[in-house]
């Protein structure tokens, strides 16, 4: 893919709207594919919000993508999926437009990080992109990666 940074995206908030990645630049990004009705979304919903409160002053940002590719887990409008994150987990950060992240209809930007980072179909939801304040992708995690990220986080953003 010719662009090597995400900051050449646009992407659908929640309502539609158009959202120009390139308004985040300077800040470092965890881009997570995430569902409501998913074993792992307790965990990580709530690490997510306790990452977010703790580093967005510091240049945080945690971009949501709702996926409803693994096991019809995210079936809901968007509408529905941020009440949903903003009523039981209290989400500050956006949620964005349900997209699929795999196969011939995966979002273009999903395209462009699996293809920064080997290739690899996203195996299940909550799939994580770390990308730095330039908008490269820097790492990725599987699904049940904890906190663990944090320290990833924290080198970036004192970079």
């Amino acid at each position: 893919m010719a662009s090597q940074s995400v900051h050449y995206f646009i992407v659908k908030d929640g309502r539609g709207n158009d959202v120009k990645l390139g308004e985040y630049k300077g800040k470092v990004l965890l881009i997570v594919n995430v569902a409501s009705q998913c074993g792992l979304t307790n965990s990580n919903y709530t690490e997510l919000n306790q990452l977010y409160d703790k580093y967005k002053q510091k240049g945080l940002e945690i971009l949501a993508f709702p996926c409803n590719q693994f096991g019809a887990q995210e079936p809901g409008t968007n509408e529905e999926i941020a009440n949903f994150v903003c009523t039981r987990f209290k989400a500050e950060f956006p949620i964005f437009d349900k997209v699929d992240v795999n196969g011939e209809n995966a979002a273009p930007l999903y395209k462009f990080l699996k293809s920064s980072k080997g290739g690899d179909n996203i195996r299940w939801n909550f799939s994580k992109f770390l990308v730095d304040r330039e908008g490269h992708v820097v790492h990725s995690y599987e699904p049940t990666t904890s906190l663990s990220i944090e320290k990833d986080i924290k080198n970036l953003l004192e970079a």
